[in-house]
This record gives structure tokens, sequence and C-alpha cells, in this order.
């Protein structure tokens, strides 16, 4: 029996403006509690809402990036529920004319590009945040309450969790360049939903299970992989899913049920009478539409054509906005884009890795990376001195310039010193160069290495490599 695993996401991301959806209360994240709200936020009686311009403006260039058909006429609704972190028990959100619909993403997978189905994009207000005591009481925080988002929402288009990876990260990326929001998942500002069920290859399916509110796209693939396997076990045993929503426990790596899945019909959504239909006119898409800046595929391909850079790496690079301008920045000041490239694949993203942290918290910047690059270039450094040099930069913040004049690390170029260098090593292993006579090509490695350790790895690494050979071959 063959199974085939269907993944659908819902992606909750706040938008990057100054004030609330409703009202003039700030959006910024953090504060002191509760400080960062008022009676719209908390939805005293009397209040009436006044839409976000710029959050309308945002969500449409979310649409106009995702591919989408960005709405003629868009109206907002109630969303009717209660919860504690939604003082009002309702949401303003959108139902049955969201504002961008029939979208796409291409994804790369191991077969080749994938289009992956957007269905809609619609905008809402965020809720408030719940913090629960050791001793069982919950605390409420409505900073949050009325923060613009925009929720994402994917056709069942996924094959598991590899390729929702896959699409989050296109979507992270493009959110990112925009700057429509600043996609920071620790912080609340990019959140997902996974929708998952598994169906034979003879029809038969189980029902589909909401997974909420996971935080990291780790955990998104861990609860794919999870509900895959518990999917694909009932269906062994005859049985069936339930169709509920359910959390993803990171502890304990399993899934646990929260409640049964709503349906559309228990929000009791209706128009909010507090708004009046939104009319999103040609000419303003379209002046939205120039404002566009690059996005990350039309940069990946210009640094593919521009700088000769291969596929992959320039994928890795344009994944990061700021790690893509380091980049450009680095290359446009040495005038080396290729070595600029394997330096930022190798030691920069292994370096960002050990933090934990992005390009922006390096202790140095695209000019000081351009500086040691440039003493590659001239010869000045060798390519395994620079990158200790690196090392001690990304320890230190300490420039190139003054790590080498400490260090001592000047390459050797002086073609006399060299070969002054190379004559002794070689008058000192004579076995190595019977050895060479003899066909034993790898004996010159062996006398390039004693020549750079005599050198103190000092000397140029061609240099050595190519007197050696010359000598050899008298």
């Amino acid at each position: 029996m063959k199974y085939r695993t269907l993944v659908g996401l819902e992606i909750h991301a706040e938008l990057l403006t100054e004030s609330k959806m409703f009202c003039t209360c700030s959006a910024a994240f953090g504060g002191d509690v509760n400080t960062h709200c008022c009676p719209i936020c908390i939805g005293l009686p009397g209040t009436l809402p006044v839409i976000n311009k710029r959050a309308i403006e945002f969500a449409i260039m979310a649409g106009l990036s995702a591919n989408c058909k960005i709405a003629g006429k868009s109206k907002m609704d109630r969303k009717n529920y209660f919860y504690p972190d939604l003082p009002k028990a309702f949401q303003i959100s959108q139902y049955d004319m969201p504002l961008c619909t029939d979208g796409y993403l291409e994804i790369e997978t191991e077969s080749g590009t994938k289009k992956i189905g957007i269905e809609r994009i619609h905008m809402e207000e965020d809720t408030g945040k719940s913090l629960h005591t050791e001793d069982g009481s919950s605390l409420l925080n409505y900073n949050r309450c009325g923060v613009p988002l925009i929720e994402i929402v994917s056709r069942p288009d996924m094959a598991g969790a590899d390729e929702a990876t896959a699409f989050l990260d296109k979507l992270k990326g493009i959110l990112e360049y925009i700057e429509v929001s600043d996609v920071k998942m620790e912080q609340g500002s990019l959140r997902c939903d996974v929708n998952v069920n598994v169906v034979t290859d003879d029809g038969r399916k189980t029902e589909i299970a909401e997974l909420k509110n996971l935080n990291s796209f780790k955990a998104a693939a861990k609860a794919i992989e999870y509900e895959t396997k518990r999917h694909i076990k009932a269906l062994e045993a005859g049985e069936n899913t339930l169709k509920e929503t359910r959390r993803w426990d990171d502890a304990k790596s399993v899934t646990v049920s929260m409640r049964s899945k709503e349906y559309a019909h228990d929000y009791r959504y209706f128009p909010e009478p507090d708004l009046v239909e939104m009319e999103i006119s040609g000419e303003w898409i379209e002046r939205i539409r120039k404002e566009l800046p690059e996005l990350p595929q039309a940069k990946k391909d210009r640094f593919m054509k521009t700088y000769e850079i291969p596929e992959y790496d320039a994928g890795v690079i344009v994944s990061s906005k700021s790690l893509a301008a380091f980049y450009e920045e680095a290359v446009k000041l040495s005038g080396d884009a290729k070595l600029a490239s394997n330096f930022m694949m190798t030691e920069i993203l292994r370096r960002l890795k050990d933090m934990d942290s992005d390009i922006s918290n390096m202790p140095f910047g695209a000019s000081d990376f351009a500086d040691l690059l440039k003493f590659v270039i001239s010869g000045t450094v060798s390519n395994n001195m620079a990158k200790k040099v690196f090392r001690e930069m990304a320890e230190t913040g300490k420039k190139a310039e003054k790590i080498i004049e400490e260090k001592g690390m000047k390459q050797i170029t002086d073609e006399s010193a060299i070969e002054e260098i190379v004559d002794r090593v070689i008058s000192e292993n004579p076995q190595s160069v019977e050895d060479y006579r003899n066909g034993k090509d790898r004996a010159v490695g062996f006398l390039v290495g004693q020549a750079m350790k005599a050198s103190k790895g000092k000397a140029a690494p061609q240099t050595v490599n190519r007197m050696v050979r010359e000598k050899l071959d008298k």
C-alpha cells in the first residue's frame, strides 16, 4: 500500500506598521505590559474602529509578491468566538471577500521545481497573549491585541515536511525582502498552523488534523513527520483519525489533542458593521507593484548571471536579505565575487551557525570583510591564513590588517627567499626526490608541505608548488 501525505499551511505574519489595525496604539513588539492598548484595542462599548491604510498596502504587496489576484472590492468580517485574549469576544478578520486570492510560490524539490498554490491572503487583527503561571492562574497582556497581520493560506499541495519547510523558507524570505514583516518567529511575528492528512493509492484518506501555533520551522517539520506516521498507523489498523485541532509538544516530540475542529459556521461570520467595504483601484495596485523591491528569486538569478557563482551558493546567500546585502557590498569593495562567495559559504555561514544568529550580529561589517579579501587577492596572506584571520575577526572584532600585523602573518612572496627554502627542503629529503623520479607524484605534496612548514605557513603556496616541480624536473 502506498501512502501520500497532503500538507497545507496557514501562516500568520504580523505587519510592520507603526500603529495597530484599527487604532493609533503602537504596534511595536514589547513595551510594559498593557501599555500599548486603548478602549478600541480592548473592545470597550461605544468604540469605533478605523482601518489602517498602510496595513492594506502591506497586504497588497504580499499578495503581488505571491502572484495573487488583488480584489477590486473587499471587506472586513466579524469572526465570533470567546477566548480570554480576545476581550471583545470577536475578531475582525476577512471571510468571503479576502483581499488576495489564487496565488502561488515555486519551491525546489528533489524532482525539480514545484508550484505550491496559495488559496488566499486575508487581513485580520492579532489577539492578546496569555501568560500561564506555576500556581495555575493566567495573566493577560493586551499589547498585541489589534496588531495588523495577514494570514497566508496555501493549498494542500505539499507532500511532506521537506516541501513545507521549503515553502516556509521561500515565503519568509519574500516577506523579509518586501519589508512588510520582521518575520521574527521568536517574537511571534511569524507563526504557522499546519493541516495534515494521508491518502492511500486506493482513495482512502484520513481526516485532516490541524496543528496550531507552531513557532519554528523545525517544530513544523517534526510535527508533520509525527502526524504522517500517526495517520498511516491508523490506516494500517483499518481506522481513521479525528477531525481535530492538535498542538505540538516539543519536549515530548508528540502532538496532543486540543479540541474538535471548528467549522466556518461555528464562528458565525457576518460583515463588520462598523467598517465600510474597501475599493481597491487598479491605479493603486499598480503604484504598489512599482514600489516592490527586487525579490529573492530575481536576486538569485542576477547573482548567478552577474557574479558567476553556483546556483546553490546564490540560493543560500539570497535566502536572507541582510546576507545578500552584505555579500554584494563585499563584492563591490573587493572586486572578487567568487572569492567572496567561497568565504560566505564556508567561514561566514559556519560562524553564523555557531552563533545561532544572523549577519547583523557579526562584529564586523562588509567593508572589513572586503579588506580581508583584498589581502588574499594581493597575495599578502594565503587562503588558509585568511581563514585564521577571519576567525579572529569574528571573535574579537579586530580589523584584518591589525591581526595580520600582530601575528606576523604576511605571506612571503620574495621568490629568492622561497627558492632558498625549497632548495634546503629538497637537499634534506633525498628519498622523496628519488620517489618522484620513480613516478611517485605524491612526493611533490610532501616536499611542498615541508617547505610550507619551514616557512611557518608564510610562503606563497602557488610559488612553492611551482618551484618544487621545476627543480624536481631538472
